[in-house]
């Protein structure tokens, strides 16, 4: 399971024209499933994304999570941020987990994500226009 995770001020994705889901100060995720991932490794993942501190605190050092700070979080399925890029001119996705897999683990990190901050949501498997704006710029990927 793979997680971009931006710093925004801002952050929203459309789907038809439509605002979908729309949060202020906080993380930005793109999430991506593997075939072998599973609940234990979204509960991991999710642990990493909420205590992970990359926020700035008084002295403006990194030390803050996005809890600590009264963050949100928007999360976005991304398909291709599992694709293999190693070999050639094209993406491989054998990796990649089935779409039903893929759904029923975003559903499941988005699930145990709302229990712990306010989230708000793309839509597994639409045609998604993310924009957003990156904070610093700040951005890691987390992998478990």
């Amino acid at each position: 399971m793979k997680a971009l995770m931006q710093r925004v001020t801002q952050a929203k994705v459309e789907v038809d024209g439509q605002c979908i889901g729309k949060i202020d100060h906080g993380i930005m995720l793109l999430l991506g499933v593997d075939r072998d991932d599973n609940e234990a490794k979204a509960d991991q993942l999710l642990h990493k994304v909420l205590h992970y501190r990359f926020f700035a605190d008084d002295d403006g050092k990194m030390n803050n999570n996005v809890q600590q700070v009264g963050g949100n979080i928007l999360i976005v399925s991304q398909f291709t941020l599992v694709a293999d890029t190693k070999k050639g001119l094209r993406p491989g996705f054998s990796s990649a987990a089935p779409p039903a897999l893929g759904e029923a683990m975003y559903d499941y990190f988005v699930t145990q994500a709302q229990e712990k901050i306010t989230v708000a949501t793309g839509k597994f498997g639409a045609d998604m226009q993310v924009s957003l704006t990156n904070d610093g710029p700040v951005t890691f990927m987390l992998e478990v």
